[in-house]
């Protein structure tokens, strides 16, 4: 079992920044590849961002390519989410994911197996 808690969303300006934390307890956490996913009202969950278990390896949605960075701390049990020139499309509920599978199918929201309860992000324009 895996819990997982978001931190760090809130009300920012569009072009502002926002970092997201997810800590993570209950299992080796080095061992997890963690997520982003992101919904926004009356829109499916997308994917955002995934770090890779194991291997320095990132993946992101095209959407926030070059503006978003996750990374990692395993010291901490943590992944955070580095968000830079918001745009008003970018609000939503931000959760995090855990996968202890090593699925290779990081964008699918079925790889997933524990899930935070979310943080909003809201960008004004």
């Amino acid at each position: 079992q895996v819990q997982l808690v978001e931190s760090g969303g809130g009300l920012v300006q569009a072009g502002g920044s926002l970092r997201l934390s997810c800590a993570a307890s209950g299992r080796a956490f080095s061992s997890l590849t963690m997520a982003w996913f992101r919904q926004a009202p009356g829109k499916e969950r997308e994917f955002v961002a995934a770090d890779r278990w194991g291997v320095s390896t990132t993946y992101y949605a095209d959407s926030v390519k070059g503006r978003f960075t996750i990374s990692r701390d395993n010291a901490k049990n943590t992944v955070y989410l580095q968000m830079n020139n918001l745009k008003p499309e970018d609000t939503a509920v931000y959760l995090c994911a855990a996968d202890p599978t090593r699925s290779t199918l990081l964008t699918r929201e079925s790889s997933y197996a524990y899930w935070g309860q979310g943080t909003q992000v809201t960008v004004s324009s």
